[in-house]
């Protein structure tokens, strides 16, 4: 089968033995792989701890056709339309754990907007609900929010009952488009003031929930836009992983400040994650309330360039491989 690999000189296109499903796995005949930003950091060697190193398939999200499963999995058939995460999704047939394996619902959805879905869900309800506490009626902020996870966390914040949904991004292009998935109120991180509009919108007490995936150079502005015994959830460090923190303002304002990662979570957790998102979210997603627009679809064999186009970060929404 055709694989991106990772390799000494970057990454190549190779020809390789198709994997067979563990007991746990399901085998699927991808059609089409989301890009994402961790794939951009494997790829320049720069995220420790995850997949990386010469001989690494890339990719971490993949929708397809199941050809075939272990003893061990129920929950899907072959023949059956599936989105999945896992490793080594960047290829002709991938393999992913029955927990990270879901159904694609069956309203047309197509596999290249499939493909665009179940890292993002997985990750913003993560945030959103589990780490975050979200309750209805409260306000959130997502920083960053023109990328695809961001744009999902917005409509998945709306969804679970937010009162007011703010967005951030550096781009007034993308700026303009956040409303039209969930933002009510739209802001630049670049510009300090976005603080003081936060608080000029939630009548000065600050929102009770930021998601952030800028870090850095936003973390002190953040902790002045959270109200009194908020949180903030670290999902992403964009705006890098470095920086001062004000602690005396961390403690006056009692902000539960919480830090999440898929790649120190056991199976068994990752599992009880796309759980949560099938019982919460299934509904949205037969329905198509929530989607990600797709910004620009390559080959499989143009993957650098796919990825090059990530790193430019000139995209709105997500970009797409087809196999």
């Amino acid at each position: 089968m055709k694989a991106i690999v990772l390799d000494q000189d970057g990454l190549a296109v190779t020809d390789m033995a198709k994997p067979e499903p563990k007991p746990h796995e399901a085998l699927t005949k991808v059609s089409a792989c989301g890009l994402n930003r961790a794939d951009v950091l494997v790829a320049a060697g720069a995220f420790h701890g995850a997949q990386g190193g010469a001989g690494t398939v890339m990719g971490m999200e993949w929708a397809g056709e199941v050809e075939a499963v272990g003893s061990e999995v129920t929950n899907v058939a072959p023949g059956d339309r599936v989105m999945c995460t896992g490793t080594a999704g960047y290829a002709e047939y991938a393999v992913s754990d029955y927990g990270r394996t879901m159904k694609i619902p069956g309203n047309n959805m197509n596999y290249e907007k499939a493909a665009t879905l179940p890292i993002a869900l997985h990750t913003m309800h993560n945030a959103l609900v589990t780490a975050g506490q979200l309750q209805a009626g409260e306000t959130v902020l997502i920083q960053g929010a023109s990328s695809g996870v961001g744009l999902m966390a917005m409509q998945i914040a709306k969804q679970m009952g937010a009162k007011q949904v703010f967005g951030t991004s550096t781009n007034a292009g993308r700026r303009a488009k956040l409303g039209e998935y969930g933002a009510d109120l739209a802001l630049d991180s670049s510009d300090p003031s976005w603080v003081d509009a936060v608080l000029e919108a939630t009548g000065g007490d600050g929102v009770d929930l930021i998601i952030d995936q800028i870090s850095g150079s936003v973390a002190n502005q953040n902790l002045a836009a959270t109200k009194v015994r908020g949180r903030i959830v670290n999902v992403g460090r964009l705006g890098g992983g470095m920086a001062e923190f004000n602690f005396d303002l961390h403690a006056l304002r009692r902000i539960d400040y919480i830090g999440v990662t898929f790649r120190t979570r056991s199976i068994e957790e990752i599992r009880a994650i796309v759980a949560g998102v099938e019982r919460d979210l299934g509904d949205a997603i037969a329905s198509g309330t929530l989607n990600i627009p797709i910004d620009k679809t390559f080959p499989l064999d143009e993957a650098p360039a796919a990825l090059d186009h990530m790193a430019a970060n000139a995209h709105f929404g997500k970009i797409v491989l087809q196999a």
